[in-house]
């Protein structure tokens, strides 16, 4: 506190040039401080994304059910701060996708007999969670091809001609979380109404790589295919995307067995042919294939679901209405 009568002296103000100046320093230190932030959650984004495949891998399902919503929401929290990041957008498409596919519609599939409000409870959250997939799909796709969202419902076929090969993972998942919404919501019109999106985009990934993932969109277009004529289907064609998945894996994956099982076998009502198909998915080895070892555990798993539940697919009790077709083969 200055003495009293002395005169109090004042800093200089500054003026033009000086003032620009340090307005330029303080932004570039606001700048710089943001722009290191964002870098650090970029790279922790990579490092999470671009890293091994440790729940694919894993021979616990149990022990991946519990770690994925933390890690799914980890991830969330992460892409507030990145909102455009492509790995985190992919990821977390694909991650819902599988969780509520795996985990929560199939044990609704399990109990719809024995506790059907339960699996009702549970195929609206698998339901909820495929869109929630979509949502993150979609986002991706976007920031590639604006306004793609819109035109896959206005024009599918010219929306889906603009995707590139570099986003068949993106295309792949989007669509799988899309169709298995479809699949959960037979109810809901708006989501009936988005058919077409779906097999237009596999078509599109079909042409850019159909070796994808092992030739999983073959896998997808069997469910696809697998529809009523009246909605697009053929059984040819389902039986054909068969054929070419299993040819694309080098029969390794039990996948395609129990797609066609679950599909136009119960809709042929050909109680054999879903057995031998079922049984044929049991003759996996999922150590063979360590990459894909929890989608093999899990896909046997309902394979043998499947096979407990089989009376509830077929009207007919024994294997009468089946084709014997070994008896065919011998005569010819």
């Amino acid at each position: 506190m200055p003495p009293p009568g002395s005169a109090v002296v004042s800093a200089p103000v500054p003026r033009g040039p000086a003032i620009l100046l340090i307005a330029c320093v303080a932004l570039s230190l606001t700048l710089g401080a943001c722009s290191i932030r964002q870098y650090a959650f970029r790279t922790v984004a990579n490092s999470l994304t671009a890293g091994p495949d440790v729940y694919g891998t894993d021979e616990d399902p149990e022990l991946i059910r519990d770690a994925m919503p933390f890690g799914l929401k980890t991830m969330e929290g992460l892409l507030a701060m990145v909102p455009d990041h492509q790995g985190l957008l992919l990821t977390l498409c694909k991650g819902y996708t599988t969780y509520a596919f795996a985990y929560v519609q199939s044990e609704g599939d399990l109990v719809v007999n024995s506790d059907y409000a339960k699996s009702v409870t549970l195929h609206e959250r698998a339901l909820k969670l495929d869109l929630r997939a979509r949502g993150y799909g979609l986002r991706g796709l976007e920031a590639h091809y604006r306004g793609i969202t819109e035109q896959l419902k206005l024009d599918p076929a010219k929306a889906a001609a603009r995707i590139q090969k570099r986003d068949v993972p993106m295309l792949y998942w989007t669509a799988a979380a899309w169709g298995s919404a479809i699949s959960l919501g037979k109810d809901q019109p708006d989501l009936l109404a988005d058919l077409p999106a779906i097999r237009v985009l596999m078509d599109r990934g079909l042409q850019l790589d159909e070796g994808y993932e092992a030739g999983a969109m073959h896998e997808a277009m069997i469910v696809l295919d697998a529809l009523p004529e009246a909605m697009g289907g053929s059984e040819t064609r389902a039986r054909g995307h068969f054929a070419r998945a299993i040819e694309l894996s080098h029969d390794s994956k039990p996948g395609p067995y129990v797609t066609l099982a679950q599909t136009v076998s119960v809709l042929r009502q050909d109680r054999r042919e879903f057995r031998s198909l079922l049984e044929k998915a049991l003759t996996f080895d999922p150590e063979k294939d360590p990459a894909n070892r929890l989608a093999t555990i899990v896909t046997e798993r309902k394979a043998r679901a499947l096979l407990d539940r089989q009376d509830e697919f077929f009207v007919e009790d024994s294997d009468s209405t089946a084709p014997d077709t070994t008896q065919t083969q011998e005569k010819q």
